[in-house]
C-alpha cells in the first residue's frame, strides 16, 4: 500500500500547478494555424455598392459571401462621402486587424474630387472602430488634392510602425504613390505624406499592393496610359527606392482592362496568388506563382457567388472563420459565380456527381453563343468544367441565342451516353457525348425547327427531356407560349412519328417545362410571365401519363419573388431527387432556378432579365401529394451527402 502525507499531496498539487502554468505560458501567444481565407471587397458604383463586404473560403479559390452579400458596415456611418471603396485588410503584429478604404461615393458625387480615406481597427474581425482622414485638412499643403485612392497598410519592422501607402493626385499631375506612418492607435497619420514611387515616364500609377518575400519587398501596381496593366517593382527597403525587374513584363493574363492587384500566399503551400479586378467584365481573375515572376492563370479553379470589385484576401484561422460565420451567415445562393440562367441539373450514375447545365447569361438580349457545365459532389461547391458547346463552331446550323439546355443519361449497349438538348436561334438541337462534361458532338441539324400544327405564335425553345421510370421511354417537351410534348425514338435524336401533342395546361403557361415522376403521378412545372419581369414565377400541374391532360390545382404557385428579402424574378426551374443507392426511393427533392442578380437586379430594369443567377432550395410535398410553396432563400442549402 502506498501512503501520501498531507505535505506530499500539497507538493504534488504545487508541481501540477507549476506544470500547468508552464504549459500555458508556452502556449500563450501561439496562433492557431491558418485554415481559411477572408475576402474583403466592394461591388460597384451603384447605390449601396460602395461598401465593405466579406466572403470566406476554405481553399483560397472558392468563395461564399457572408451576410447575403450585404455590407458588414454602414458606409454612411464610417465615411465623409457616404461611400467606401478598395478595402485592404491586414493582420497586425499586436493581434489587431487594420483595414483602410478609399472615402469615395461615385454613385453620389461622381469621380471626384475625393480627398480622404478611412482607417478601421478590430480585435475580432466582427466589431470595428473607424476614423476619417481628410488629407487637405490634416496636411494643408495638400489643398487642391483631387484623388486619394486605394490606401493599404504594411508593418515597417525597422520603424516598428504601420506604414500606409496610397496613390494621390494634385491638379492634373500624374497619380503618384505616397506613404505616411499611422499613429499608435491607428486613428490618424502622424507623418506627412512622402513620395514612395513616381513613374519615371511621368505617367500615373495606382492601386499598389506590397508584400515581403525572402527579405525583399514586391510592389504590384497598375500603370495608367497607353498599354496599362499590372506590373511589379522591387526594393530591399520598405520605403524604397523601388525599381522594375529586368525584363519588366505586364503580369495580367488577359487582354481586358484590369486594376486592383492583390497578392496573398496560399496556406501550407509555396504558391502565391496574384488576383486583379477585370473591371470592364465584372469579374476577378486569379493567377498563381511560386517565384512572383512567372504567373499562370487558374480561373478554372476559382468560383465566387458574388461579383467583387477591388479587394484583398487575408488568411484566417478556424476560430476566426467560426466567429465570422456566427456573426454573418454564409451565403450559398447563388450557387454559381457570375450570370447563369435556365439551370438544368443532372445526377450522373457514371461519376456519382451532380452537374449543372445553364444558359450563359450576362449578354444583352440573351445573345450568348456558348454552353458551360459545372460539377459538384455536394450541391453547394461547384467546379467549372468549361465550355461544352459553342454555336457557329460546334453547331453549324445556328450561331446565336444559346439558351435553356437539358440533358439525360442513358445506358446504350451497356455504356453510359449523354444526350444534350439545347436551344439555338429559336430551334432545338441535340448533341451527344460519352461523359457528362463532353466533348459533345452536334447531330448536324435541328431536332425541332417548326411549330406544332395549329400553333401560330410563340417560339421553339426551352427543351426538357424526361425518362419515364415505369416504361423506360423518353419524352421531349418544349415551347414558349405553348407546351408541346413528344416521345423520342430509341436513338434519342429523333421524334417518334405520331406522338407529338400540344399540352398547354392553361393561360399561365409561358415557357420552361420540366417533368418529374413521384408516387404514380407526373408533375409538370412551367414558368409564368416574362423572365425580365420581377413577377416571373413557377407553377405546376399533374397528369396520369407523360403526354396526358394536365390537371392544374387551385393553389399551384411553386416559387415566386420575395420582395421582403429582395429576391425577384425567380423562375425557370429544374428538379432533382437526391439519389441513394441503398434507398432508391429517397424522398428528398431540390429545385434549381434562376433569379435576378441580387441585390442589384431590381434596379437594372429590363437588363435584369439578361443578368440572372442560379440558385437551389429544397422542394417539399404535402401528405396529399401537392407541392409546398418554396421559400426562395439567400442562404441556400447545406452540403448534401450522397449514399453509397
Amino acid at each position: 500500500m502506498i501512503r501520501f502525507s498531507f505535505s506530499s499531496c500539497r507538493w504534488l498539487l504545487g508541481l501540477f500547478c507549476l506544470f500547468t502554468l508552464t504549459a500555458h505560458a508556452q502556449n500563450k501567444g501561439k496562433r492557431d494555424p491558418y485554415a481559411a481565407y477572408l475576402f474583403v471587397y466592394f461591388t460597384g458604383n451603384g447605390p449601396a455598392e460602395e461598401a465593405i463586404r466579406f466572403a470566406t473560403s476554405s481553399d483560397g479559390l472558392n468563395y461564399k459571401a457572408l451576410n447575403y452579400n450585404q455590407p458588414i458596415l454602414s458606409s454612411a456611418d464610417i465615411s465623409a462621402s457616404g461611400g467606401v471603396r478598395d478595402p485592404h485588410i491586414l493582420r497586425a503584429e499586436n493581434g489587431m486587424f487594420y483595414m483602410v478604404v478609399t472615402d469615395m461615393h461615385v454613385a453620389k458625387n461622381g469621380w471626384g474630387p475625393n480627398e480622404g480615406m478611412v482607417l478601421l481597427k478590430s480585435k475580432d474581425l466582427t466589431h470595428w472602430q473607424s476614423s476619417k482622414i481628410h488629407v487637405p485638412t490634416r496636411f494643408p499643403q495638400w489643398a487642391g488634392v483631387n484623388r486619394v485612392w486605394a490606401p493599404q497598410t504594411i508593418y515597417d519592422p525597422q520603424q516598428k510602425k504601420y506604414l500606409i501607402y496610397w496613390s494621390m493626385r494634385k491638379g492634373n499631375d500624374p497619380d503618384v504613390f505616397y506613404y505616411a506612418y499611422a499613429n499608435a492607435d491607428f486613428t490618424d497619420l502622424e507623418t506627412e505624406p512622402k513620395v514612395l514611387y513616381a513613374s519615371p515616364g511621368n505617367k500615373s500609377c495606382i492601386d499598389a499592393d506590397i508584400i515581403r518575400k525572402d527579405g525583399q519587398y514586391h510592389l504590384f501596381y497598375k500603370t495608367e496610359g497607353s498599354g496599362n496593366g499590372i506590373k511589379q517593382l522591387m526594393a530591399t527597403n520598405l520605403t524604397g527606392p523601388y525599381t522594375p525587374p529586368t525584363p519588366d513584363p505586364y503580369l495580367q493574363q488577359t487582354t481586358d482592362a484590369v486594376e486592383g492587384a492583390g497578392v496573398f500566399k496560399l496556406n501550407n503551400s509555396d504558391k502565391w496568388v496574384l488576383m486583379y479586378d477585370v473591371y470592364t467584365k465584372g469579374r476577378y481573375e486569379f493567377t498563381e506563382s511560386t517565384d512572383l515572376v512567372n504567373f499562370k492563370k487558374i480561373d478554372g479553379q476559382v468560383s465566387m457567388n458574388f461579383t467583387p470589385r477591388h479587394g484583398t484576401v487575408l488568411p484566417i484561422t478556424t476560430t476566426e472563420l467560426r466567429a465570422l460565420t456566427k456573426q454573418w451567415a454564409t451565403t450559398n445562393n447563388p450557387i454559381l459565380p457570375g450570370f447563369f440562367a435556365d439551370p438544368e441539373i443532372l445526377y450522373a450514375k457514371k461519376t456519382n456527381k451532380f452537374y449543372l447545365y445553364p444558359t450563359s447569361d450576362g449578354f444583352d438580349n440573351w445573345s450568348g453563343k456558348y454552353f458551360k457545365t459545372f460539377s459538384s459532389d455536394n450541391l453547394v461547391d461547384w467546379r467549372d468544367e468549361g465550355t461544352i458547346l459553342t454555336l457557329g463552331k460546334d453547331v453549324s446550323w445556328a450561331n446565336r441565342n444559346a439558351w435553356a439546355p437539358c440533358i439525360v443519361e442513358k445506358q446504350v449497349n451497356g455504356q453510359y451516353k449523354y444526350f444534350y438538348y439545347f436551344t439555338a436561334a429559336q430551334k432545338i438541337g441535340v448533341a451527344t457525348a460519352d461523359n457528362p462534361t463532353g466533348p459533345f458532338t452536334d447531330s448536324g441539324k435541328p431536332l425541332i425547327d417548326s411549330k406544332p400544327e395549329g400553333i401560330k405564335g410563340g417560339q421553339e425553345i426551352d427543351p426538357d427531356v424526361f425518362t419515364d421510370p415505369k416504361t423506360g421511354k423518353s419524352y421531349l417537351y418544349w415551347g414558349n407560349g405553348y407546351m408541346a410534348g413528344a416521345e423520342l425514338n430509341d436513338d434519342m435524336t429523333s421524334i417518334k412519328p405520331g406522338t407529338q401533342q400540344v399540352m398547354t395546361p392553361d393561360n399561365t403557361f409561358r415557357e420552361g417545362t420540366y417533368v418529374i415522376y413521384r408516387n404514380g403521378k407526373y408533375y409538370f412545372f412551367w414558368s409564368e410571365d416574362d423572365t425580365r419581369s420581377p413577377n416571373y414565377r413557377v407553377r405546376y400541374g399533374t397528369s396520369d401519363t407523360p403526354l396526358g391532360k394536365i390537371t392544374v390545382p387551385a393553389n399551384n404557385v411553386v416559387l415566386e419573388k420575395d420582395k421582403g428579402r429582395g429576391i425577384y424574378g425567380a423562375g425557370h426551374n429544374s428538379v432533382l431527387q437526391l439519389p441513394n443507392k441503398a434507398n432508391p426511393g429517397r424522398d428528398e427533392w431540390y429545385i434549381v432556378y434562376h433569379r435576378f442578380n441580387y441585390p442589384n437586379g431590381i434596379n437594372m430594369g429590363e437588363s435584369a432579365g439578361y443578368h440572372r443567377e442560379t440558385c437551389i432550395d429544397k422542394l417539399e410535398f404535402n401528405a396529399d401529394g401537392s407541392i409546398k410553396k418554396v421559400q426562395p432563400t439567400l442562404e441556400g442549402i447545406k452540403p448534401v451527402k450522397l449514399g453509397k
